[in-house]
């Protein structure tokens, strides 16, 4: 039987073979794009597996919703036992985790993909690593104690700063941690974090550390770590500035006074400019970065927060700051309230926008490296991640498409790299 086509039929067949043509194009295209704009790894500090590891739960952020999803294979052991801290490098190929139980640093390459790789782990120079910070060249960690048989959590002593060089990555490997900087002056691989005089005996435990290169400071690096004399019930910042083979040297005055219990602390993206935030107060304390001479690095208290003071209002108990790199404006993680306060930054004073409800207790806070549009919390007794796209023009933050995000127990610090595919973003210089 023969058929026979009219022209309403080859119109139908026409149009069917576009709308195949179509979805062919489409179909290409989910495998060649991708909306992924960032990877956010997620450090969960509860015991899992039989090794008694935390875990990293890995989220692709995507870039037009800001929903967080978890990628294939996620999560992945930390490496260790209490993972307390993370941090990536400057080349965005490696995750560095510290372990606090076993004193431990554990490198993680990363896969294009985002998945992780187990590469090497080495031992921090003092007992109980609490925070960590990285350059280019560096890789600085705070330590609960100093590496002395005396110190222990029976018979505490002050904490302590340890600095291991990092190699530049090549073809065939990643950026590797070298052998631990000296310091001469103890004949040790940690820089003590005590104090002098009628305090010298005074308990001071680090709670976070940053590393800052101001802008015009002729690439001068300092690091600052943040620390509670809890014998005195008194806060700090320590400061030193960096040398070229990662050993330190404290800046002119430091020790700063730092409030009464400082929790975190960072720098505005020139480095012109250091913040801690006091649990205690439920403030946020502002400091300029001196750029020359010989007080250079040197921290000096602002005179633009609450009457005159270096002062400016948080929520309860904030644990957690972070700086817009491509915008004017900051946001602190408020532990006891469950928010997340929105700040506009001009020439150092900090105004507060709004709060914002995140999950319950959130105690570490990321923007996304691409666009510096989506932030994200981990919130540690919610056990989730929740999430924000930021406004350039305002700073003001709408919850990410179904936030929050479920995440293994307990999560206790943010880490993030951006993608490299369509939606990939900058890389450092």
């Amino acid at each position: 039987m023969r058929m026979k086509f009219n022209k309403s039929s080859q119109l139908v067949l026409v149009s069917a073979a576009s709308l195949l043509a179509a979805t062919l194009v489409t179909a290409c295209s989910q495998f060649t794009e991708t909306l992924t704009v960032d990877f956010v790894y997620v450090v969960s500090s509860k015991a899992a597996g039989t090794n008694n590891y935390g875990n990293i739960d890995v989220f692709e952020i995507n870039s037009e919703s800001g929903r967080m999803r978890t990628i294939p294979s996620s999560p992945f052991p930390s490496g260790g036992r209490n993972p307390v801290a993370a941090v990536v490098s400057a080349d965005y190929g490696s995750l560095f985790v510290a372990n606090q139980y076993d004193n431990t640093i554990a490198q993680f390459t990363i896969g294009t993909d985002g998945k992780l790789y187990p590469y090497t782990t080495v031992n921090t120079p003092g007992i109980y690593p609490v925070a960590m910070a990285a350059t280019k060249s560096d890789l600085f960690v705070a330590d609960t104690y100093e590496p002395l048989p005396t110190c222990s959590t029976a018979t505490p002593c002050p904490g302590a700063l340890g600095v291991f060089p990092l190699t530049a990555a090549s073809n065939t490997a990643p950026a590797t941690l070298g052998s631990p900087a000296v310091n001469a002056s103890v004949n040790g691989t940690y820089w003590p974090l005590s104090l002098t005089g009628a305090q010298a005996s005074d308990v001071v435990a680090p709670t976070a550390v940053a590393a800052v290169t101001p802008s015009g400071a002729n690439g001068a690096t300092y690091v600052f770590a943040s620390a509670y004399d809890s014998t005195a019930n008194t806060g700090y910042i320590f400061g030193f500035s960096v040398g070229s083979n990662g050993a330190l040297t404290p800046l002119s005055g430091s020790p700063y006074a730092a409030g009464e219990h400082p929790s975190a602390i960072a720098a505005d993206p020139t480095g012109t400019y250091v913040y801690v935030t006091d649990f205690s107060k439920a403030e946020v304390l502002g400091f300029s970065v001196a750029k020359s001479g010989a007080s250079a690095g040197s921290l000096a208290p602002l005179t633009s927060g609450n009457g005159g003071s270096n002062a400016f209002a948080a929520g309860n108990q904030p644990v957690a700051i972070v700086f817009n790199p491509s915008y004017p404006f900051a946001y602190v993680a408020n532990s006891l309230d469950s928010t997340v306060t929105a700040y506009s930054v001009s020439n150092g004073k900090l105004t507060a926008i709004a709060e914002y409800a995140t999950g319950l207790q959130p105690v570490a806070m990321g923007i996304d490296p691409s666009t510096n549009r989506f932030l994200f919390t981990a919130n540690f007794l919610g056990n989730n991640v929740s999430g924000f796209i930021s406004s350039p023009a305002d700073g003001t933050l709408l919850v990410s498409q179904d936030s929050p995000y479920a995440a293994d127990a307990q999560p206790v610090a943010v880490a993030a790299i951006p993608h490299n595919g369509t939606g990939g973003g900058v890389q450092p210089q």
